[in-house]
């Protein structure tokens, strides 16, 4: 595996790619990986000739009181687990490699509506600076297959509407969510987590559950079923940002006639903010 940081080196072996060509798969990471991560490698190196995996913790999609500074920066374990999955090219450009005219004067890429809305809406900015660094991303490694995890579900409906609006010939596939036995989605932020909150955790995935299971077996009193859930958390000890039953695609309020769903939670369990989704097909 190559180690490069710098965007010049990445590009020379960009062209050598392409002059052979090679098939490339991008997963794009702010590090501190897991068996999440991992999965999406694992997804890259069944579907391409090259794997390109970066590491870059993006200042830009922190808002003002987020935790940028305390974000778990591990890449020397990282670098090792890569390594070890066979991955061709680890890209760990610094913030002046990517912003060099600096953070208050970057040219940005937003997309308008879909990152408004639910986690937009409780972190204003933050989607623009995915879709932005997403973007440039994609424009300095050139894939041709990218992989996201479906965990953070919102973010990859940005990413593909990016794609799809600015015409990117770049195919963006959403890999199923890595959870451990008790169901909680696999995070980098779990490990913000106290001994007593990482047990109360997997509560928010269990209110999802049952909300799934409600609305197979036919309840479409959506407002009901999410002042419920809220309700549970509260008890739990968490601090509930949102619960939404969103049309899958658009994710618009559901309607009941919408027949692909998805139900998407946020709360903050101490100074943890959690997420989590599940995809309901009818």
């Amino acid at each position: 595996m190559q180690t490069v940081s710098n965007i010049l080196s990445l590009r020379e072996l960009r062209r050598e790619w392409q002059l052979t060509g090679k098939r490339i798969a991008f997963v794009p990471t702010m590090g501190n990986l897991h068996a999440g991560h991992l999965s999406l490698v694992t997804e890259a190196k069944a579907n391409s000739d090259i794997v390109v995996v970066s590491i870059f913790v993006n200042p830009l999609q922190f808002g003002a009181e987020e935790d940028l500074d305390n974000y778990p920066r591990t890449l020397a374990e990282d670098s090792e687990q890569l390594k070890a999955l066979g991955v061709d090219v680890l890209f760990t450009p610094t913030v002046a490699d990517i912003y060099p005219r600096g953070l208050e004067q970057q040219t940005f890429v937003e997309v308008p509506g879909i990152s408004y809305m639910i986690c937009g809406a409780s972190r204003p900015g933050h989607f623009r600076g995915v879709a932005t660094i997403v973007s440039k991303l994609f424009n300095m490694v050139q894939p041709n297959i990218a992989f996201f995890g479906e965990k953070d579900y919102q973010q990859l409906q940005v990413i593909k509407a990016m794609v799809t609006d600015l015409s990117m010939n770049v195919e963006v596939v959403g890999v199923p969510t890595m959870r451990h036995d008790d169901g909680l989605a696999m995070s980098s932020r779990n490990g913000y987590l106290t001994e007593a909150e990482r047990a109360t955790a997997p509560t928010i995935a269990h209110v999802l559950t049952h909300i799934k299971a409600q609305i197979e077996s036919g309840n479409r009193q959506f407002k009901q079923l999410i002042s419920e859930g809220n309700a549970v958390l509260k008890e739990a000890g968490f601090k509930p940002d949102y619960i939404e039953i969103r049309e899958a695609f658009t994710l618009q309020a559901a309607s009941f006639e919408d027949k692909e769903l998805v139900i998407l939670g946020a709360a903050f369990l101490g100074k943890t903010r959690l997420i989590d989704n599940l995809q309901v097909s009818l």
